[in-house]
């Protein structure tokens, strides 16, 4: 504890439980811990509930007599995330603004002025692990959430902390208890990391104009109307409007420019590979050709692949609706190596 005793680490706090339990446990190792909550972008037509959160955070601070920074990072959520998420729904990708939203805001522009304002380390409430300058799988696999930090690098590893990677989230929860925290109860969030709850397609309706097109079976039959190609994604069976009989379809693919859907069944989604670009690699780069574990969502079991040099994945196993603009993140074992973004 002691050699704790001098060393100065920012927050992150949300005002939920997890980065609420991150501050209490480095408090009581001895850091000298101040919160920061980091004021999101609004859309005036979302319910927001970042003015809460804010209130939790304060109240937890006060509980921790700890200080807490308000940093209004609302236009940088704006335009690197909401953004970077609006534009690729109309290019016909599906994003990963979480994996965004670390890379630019929480391991960006919050890790930046942190160390600029003489903080030794950051620390988040991400259940994720990090081990001799290397990043693992959270205890509890239910809540890891390495598959939203593939972006990070070596300098962000050695300044950060994960504290509550070490804990399953009944434990944590437990904990919150314990402290007295007053957000020991509070429910987990839902939805888009910066906004909150989010209803994605009347969000897109109110940012991309609707446009009818034709819903196409893969065989060339005309099976239905769409209100319009960027609003659906990849594997999608509700919200297809269909009459015709033969089902239940599945969204294959897309042409965005040609505004046209196209639908088969369930096995039409499998396939045995994936193009995979903006290779980054946490802790140096892998030799390639390499066996590697792979995710190419959150909370899917890692499957087998072997990832080329020119970014290509051969899965050992068919996988289902593979979708661009998701992650695809790499494991060995419980070690995350690196990840891309799906082509």
């Amino acid at each position: 504890m002691k050699s704790n005793a001098r060393k100065i680490v920012y927050v992150a706090m949300s005002g939920g439980v997890d980065s609420s339990v991150a501050a209490a446990l480095l408090k009581k190792q001895g850091f000298f811990v101040v919160g920061v909550f980091m004021k999101p972008w609004q859309d005036k037509s979302i319910q927001c509930l970042w003015q809460k959160d804010r209130e939790d955070a304060m109240r937890v601070a006060s509980k921790l007599d700890i200080p807490l920074l308000t940093w209004d990072f609302s236009k940088e959520y704006g335009k690197k995330v909401t953004r970077y998420m609006i534009s690729a729904y109309q290019r016909g990708i599906t994003p990963n603004p979480d994996a965004m939203c670390n890379k630019e805001i929480k391991f960006g522009i919050f890790f930046k002025r942190a160390m600029e304002e003489g903080a030794d380390f950051i620390a988040t409430g991400h259940y994720a692990r990090t081990e001799n300058g290397k990043l693992f799988k959270a205890k509890d696999s239910n809540k890891d959430q390495t598959y939203f930090l593939w972006m990070l690098t070596k300098k962000h590893l050695k300044k950060t902390l994960f504290p509550v990677g070490e804990y399953t989230k009944p434990e944590v929860r437990r904990l919150a208890k314990k402290f007295k925290l007053p957000t020991f109860d509070k429910k987990d969030s839902q939805g888009v990391c910066f906004i909150g709850p989010l209803n994605m397609k009347s969000f897109l309706k109110q940012k991309i104009t609707s446009k009818t097109g034709k819903i196409i079976h893969l065989d060339g039959r005309v099976l239905g109307e769409h209100d319009g190609a960027h609003y659906y994604t990849i594997g999608q069976r509700h919200g297809l409007n269909i009459s015709v009989g033969g089902g239940p379809y599945y969204v294959i693919k897309k042409n965005s420019k040609k505004n046209i859907v196209y639908a088969g069944v369930d096995k039409d989604l499998f396939q045995k590979t994936a193009k995979v670009g903006g290779l980054q690699w946490v802790t140096g780069d892998i030799r390639l050709p390499a066996c590697i574990d792979v995710m190419i969502r959150y909370r899917t079991i890692p499957s087998k692949a072997i990832l080329k040099k020119d970014g290509i994945l051969e899965f050992k196993k068919s996988q289902r609706a593979v979708t661009a603009g998701q992650s695809a993140v790499f494991y060995k074992g419980l070690q995350l190596l690196g990840g891309g973004i799906i082509q």
